[in-house]
């Protein structure tokens, strides 16, 4: 089984250029192309010599989650802002964010609150299906730090690569506002109701 780069229907986005979208989109390419090499080269490892090459195996497991969350949190990102913004439904989701937050604009307000936490990552809103809430958390490395079993419900990249084309470190505030005008929620509720 091998992974396939995933192709997403991305019209013009407000405030987000084509060209940092096109660099962007390279770096996913990278994750998807590295996932695939990892597990070749675990079997050819495993295939020649297990044991011999039991410590170099290891670590390209460790390395394998890094490209895999890599891909995925990639494909979270673009899916949630295909085929255009569409607003929030008056749904399920809006009713749960207000409940949490009080009100859908407070959420906003609470996300990129949390986007701007110094350093590079992911900002994530998560749906805990047991607890039956939602967390939104700021996510330092992708290999690390996800909350365990949780549905990803968007996934904001902070990483520089996302957005140093257009707006330096200074102004990633107007990158994140960006990315919120560039949601379509129906992507959003259509996760949650999965």
């Amino acid at each position: 089984m091998e992974y396939k780069e995933q192709q997403f229907n991305l019209s013009t986005l407000k405030g987000i250029s084509e060209k940092q979208i096109e660099i962007h989109l390279g770096l996913y390419k990278g994750y998807v192309k590295h996932v695939n090499l990892v597990r070749e080269k675990i079997a050819e490892l495993e295939l020649e010599d297990k044991e011999k090459h039991a410590y170099a195996i290891t670590e390209l497991r460790r390395r394998f989650s890094f490209e895999f969350d890599g891909m995925r949190m990639h494909e979270y990102y673009f899916e949630g802002l295909e085929n255009g913004a569409q607003e929030i439904s008056d749904g399920e989701l809006k009713k749960a964010l207000a409940g949490k937050y009080g009100s859908f604009e407070d959420f906003i307000s609470h996300f990129k609150t949390v986007g701007m936490s110094r350093g590079i990552g992911w900002t994530v809103l998560y749906f805990d299906p047991k607890g039956k809430t939602l967390h939104v958390t700021w996510v330092g490395d992708h290999e690390l730090g996800v909350l365990a079993g949780l549905p990803i419900l968007i996934a904001l990249d902070m990483w520089e690569h996302a957005f140093m084309v257009d707006y330096t470190p200074a102004e990633k505030g107007t990158y994140i506002d960006a990315f919120i005008s560039n949601i379509n929620w129906g992507v959003i509720e259509k996760r949650l109701a999965e």
